[in-house]
């Protein structure tokens, strides 16, 4: 039954859900295997050292630096479209 309340710990589920949705998406952006040794986005050379810290680099450091600050801003929306959060 809807009574326009919400109910004990739901503040607490919607902090959970957004910490899954967080954890989820960046699991699913870890890679596996060998990294290239240069950037597909702008063919530089990847140094050895990030190659062995970071399994299976795709980009260089500015090119990541630049994919992860685009991700960053639209992570900034609420989509669970709670209303007080709204208001903030």
């Amino acid at each position: 039954m809807a009574t326009g309340w919400a109910g004990d710990g739901a503040v607490q589920d919607q902090i959970d859900a957004t910490v899954q949705d967080a954890v989820a998406r960046a699991r699913r952006q870890l890679r596996q295997g060998p990294g290239l040794t240069h950037c597909e986005a702008c063919d530089a050379p990847i140094p050895e050292a990030r190659r062995e810290a970071v399994p299976g680099v795709r980009l260089c450091v500015h090119c990541q630096s630049g994919l992860d600050r685009g991700e960053r801003a639209a992570g900034l929306y609420n989509r669970r479209g709670s209303k007080d959060s709204q208001l903030r």
